[in-house]
């Protein structure tokens, strides 16, 4: 999501792979990615873990999310300016060595303030590290494998989710939550190592801090950012409020929900692999067809949900669906801001989250306003949100062309 900050079509300008061993660099990137999804997620399974060790509420606990993700949005820009004179590499491994120091304190943390700042260190290093690692990725391989290349990196961050969290909840119910702390730091210094090894150095044509800022001030990349806030926040819509979907409409117990959100798991890694497929073949025309899908998924959900088998069917094709836009998405913002593609790149990883952001709250105000039914119409709106990023694709495909005949 350098001395600095290069154009990434100088790379591939012979379409040839940037890396002799371009399999293992992504693996190391992946390593990375699976540690930092690991950490972002991980405080939602031990909570009650955290809480009573700290001598903080449950609430107060929860903040500690909320911290993290106010670290992605605003440290991702912040980050990737102040870092502009590094190169790519260097940079990988400096988030990586700010991402191992935060989890370290993180394990040492005495008290609740502590903390929260070693939430904050740490998730300083999310977007910049997906979005350099997007560019990265995209240089390893061949021009019509990129998409691909960025699937492979954000694998890690989808089985973050699948495996990642459940792990590290075992592990900090087994031995305290600080256990599963150490833990991400041991994955992070692997990951690191791997990086330093693997990851090799591209040679490329620089790009000046000015030309990264001045491919913000093109609407292409505005339009790029929106089509990621609403084609992904309509996933968030739905998601966020799944368990209480489950328990209230489908009549899961409890105790199912984090099996059924397993089978999510593995439909969102099964479609960023997809995804990355088609996004290299045919890059607007798939993720068009994936966001069209995506709504209808929505909005058929808002009738399996009151079925238990039609209702898993529903969200493993959801899950599928909502990640098979993730490496469209980010591949249609690199070949926007092509010229200088790092910060957009970051800022479209801050895009994913607002997204996420945007639908927990739209979902929010749908269930708190009781708008159409609360709980049962949080799926037609989250359908209604992706529309909104399908009418944004659909600009942006038409900015794409009017670019092309240009």
């Amino acid at each position: 999501m350098d001395g600095g900050l290069f154009i990434l079509s100088a790379v591939n300008t012979e379409n040839k792979p940037a890396s002799k061993s371009p399999t293992l660099a992504l693996l190391a990137l992946t390593l990375g990615a699976f540690a930092i999804g690991m950490t972002e997620f991980i405080i939602m399974g031990l909570l009650p873990e955290v809480a009573e060790s700290l001598q903080v509420s449950i609430p107060l606990a929860g903040l500690l999310i909320t911290g993290y993700a106010l670290g992605v949005a605003i440290g991702a820009p912040i980050i990737t300016v102040a870092t502009h004179r590094m190169k790519r590499k260097q940079l990988l491994l400096f988030l990586m060595i700010l991402f191992i120091a935060g989890n370290a304190l993180a394990a040492l943390a005495p008290n609740y303030g502590v903390l929260m700042v070693a939430r904050i260190l740490a998730a300083l290093t999310h977007g910049s590290f997906f979005g350099v690692g997007s560019v990265i990725a995209a240089e390893l391989v061949p021009k019509e494998k990129r998409a691909g290349a960025i699937a492979i990196m954000f694998t890690g961050l989808t089985l973050a989710n699948i495996l990642g969290v459940p792990i590290g909840t075992f592990i900090g119910q087994a031995f305290g939550w600080r256990s599963t702390f150490w833990t991400i730091t041991v994955i992070g210094l692997i990951a690191w190592i791997g990086i330093s090894i693997l990851v090799p150095k591209v040679e490329t044509s620089p790009s000046s801090l000015r030309q990264e800022l001045g491919v913000l001030h093109q609407p292409a990349v505005h339009v790029a950012l929106l089509m990621t806030v609403f084609g992904f926040g309509g996933v968030f819509t739905a998601f966020t409020y799944i368990s209480p979907i489950l328990i209230d409409i489908t009549k899961f117990s409890a105790n199912s929900v984090s099996y059924i959100l397993v089978l999510f798991g593995a439909g969102i890694t099964i479609g960023n692999i997809i995804g990355g497929k088609l996004a290299d073949r045919k890059l607007m025309p798939s993720l068009l067809g994936i966001l069209v899908l995506l709504a209808i998924v929505l909005a058929v959900f808002a009738i399996t949900d009151q079925y238990k088998v039609p209702a898993l069917i529903t969200i493993f094709i959801l899950g599928i669906a909502a990640f098979g836009t993730v490496p469209g998405l980010q591949l249609h913002m690199l070949n926007t801001a092509k010229e200088a593609p790092t910060l957009a790149s970051t800022l479209n990883i801050a895009a994913f989250n607002l997204g996420n952001a945007l639908g927990a709250y739209v979902g929010g105000l749908v269930i708190d306003v009781q708008f159409g039914g609360g709980l049962a119409a949080v799926p037609w709106v989250a359908s209604i949100v992706t529309v909104v990023g399908i009418v944004f694709t659909l600009w942006g495909a038409q900015q794409q062309k009017k670019s092309i005949k240009a």
